[in-house]
């Protein structure tokens, strides 16, 4: 299994071209499942998640082509199998979203119940609910999801609680249900946004993407079509966080400033210097120690969770105490007791990190828990004395592309090893 060493120490300066998003790109192929001819998606990222994706959309029977810039072609016209089993399905929670495009064009869907990272509850019941809702006949055993339906009836539908996965699933079902659907408490998300984007060039009638309600009038089908899927705003705001704490300059070009105001207001506040244009975004901390920041996670617009942890890394060696509050997921500060392994002054109080500051971490073998944990602890090991080792580094690559190629660029030194 392979681990990271990461040399502390470095001073991150340069430039960098940010990937594509993941959270974006894995509804976006989904959602070629509704197509009646191909599907081209261009800036799509080299990473595990969505090679399982591309491989459960083969498992269907559709036609898939990856050129050497790593587009996508998706033909669903020659799909014969409705299944995403089990072993396709369980490292990836993202493969839920095949659930609604399958039911909406072929009338029926067996989904594995999904994998993903151990951050804690994500339920499926609000996708259930919503497509029963739209007339499905869905039952829940043995661990799949088995749905059917004639054609899906447009309705009201209100979301209990902000879901993105639920409100992608539910928007893309709805784009071949008879009549109009109504997503009441929809997530705000850049990615929902890209994916609403898709499907209209798809033909898809969908009004309101970005706001708490969308609209979206059914049509008898989709076509083929072109999307270039939008930046990966963590990515952008996982490298901007790296230069921070190492006191570093970096300009990360193909970037989308807009999605990360949040971060980029919290960056600010530590000192940081931030300059922005219609496609990058440029961080200078001019050798300074950064200053601790409070931390609230909250649905889009506000701080993203998925940010969470790196900014628990910067707190971690910044100057002052601050808090960081988690309020998505219940199981997300398990980075926590990895960085108190380096040194850092941590103390976890119910769904709240207090962090104090220190000047200095110390190298540590630590191990990988989560995707956004993970980076965390590379983040930490950039700042530490001493080389750091980081396990099961299998859950970064579900989410970064070639990080430590992108690291070395800016000057740390970070090396793959057994």
């Amino acid at each position: 299994m392979d681990k990271l060493l990461v040399s502390g120490g470095q001073t991150l300066q340069g430039e960098i071209r940010v990937s594509g998003s993941k959270n974006a790109a894995l509804p976006i192929l989904a959602a070629t499942l509704l197509a009646d001819a191909p599907i081209q998606i261009k800036n799509v990222p080299h990473l595990r998640d969505i090679t399982t994706m591309i491989g459960l959309l083969g498992h269907t029977g559709a036609k898939v082509l990856v050129d050497e810039r790593l587009n996508v072609e998706v033909d669903s016209r020659s799909i014969n199998n409705y299944a995403a089993p089990y072993d396709l399905v369980k490292t990836m929670r993202a493969s839920v979203l095949v659930l609604g495009p399958l039911l909406a064009h072929f009338g029926e869907a067996e989904v594995s119940l999904p994998g993903g990272c151990a951050i804690g509850s994500r339920p499926v019941n609000l996708h259930i609910q919503g497509l029963q809702a739209m007339g499905a006949d869905i039952h829940v055993e043995n661990g799949y999801i088995r749905a059917k339906a004639k054609r899906l009836q447009g309705t009201t539908l209100y979301l209990d609680i902000i879901t993105v996965t639920g409100t992608e699933n539910l928007m893309m079902a709805a784009t071949l249900a008879q009549g109009q659907t109504i997503i009441e408490n929809a997530a705000r998300e850049p990615e929902v946004v890209d994916l609403a984007n898709c499907l209209i060039t798809m033909g898809a009638k969908i009004q309101g993407a970005g706001t708490d309600t969308i609209v979206i009038d059914g049509v008898d089908s989709l076509h083929g079509g072109e999307h270039t899927v939008l930046p990966d705003r963590i990515e952008t705001g996982t490298y901007l966080v790296a230069a921070a704490m190492t006191g570093g300059a970096v300009k990360l070009k193909n970037a989308d400033p807009e999605s990360l105001e949040a971060v980029l207001a919290k960056l600010r506040e530590t000192g940081a210097h931030i300059t922005t244009g219609e496609d990058w975004v440029a961080l200078d901390m001019q050798g300074r120690r950064p200053h601790a920041v409070d931390i609230h996670t909250a649905p889009y617009p506000a701080f993203p969770t998925d940010m969470q942890a790196q900014f628990c890394a910067m707190n971690a060696i910044a100057q002052g105490t601050a808090t960081v509050t988690e309020t998505i997921f219940e199981n997300r500060f398990m980075h926590i007791q990895e960085l108190q392994r380096m040194g850092a002054q941590i103390k976890l109080e119910a769904n709240t990190a207090i962090c104090t500051g220190v000047e200095q971490l110390y190298a540590a073998p630590v191990m990988a828990t989560d995707l956004r944990a993970s980076a965390s602890l590379i983040l930490a090991a950039l700042v530490a004395e001493g080389d750091t080792l980081v396990d099961r580094i299998y859950h970064l690559d579900r989410g970064y592309e070639c990080i430590e190629e992108k690291l070395n660029q800016l000057g740390a030194t970070v090396r793959r090893v057994p």
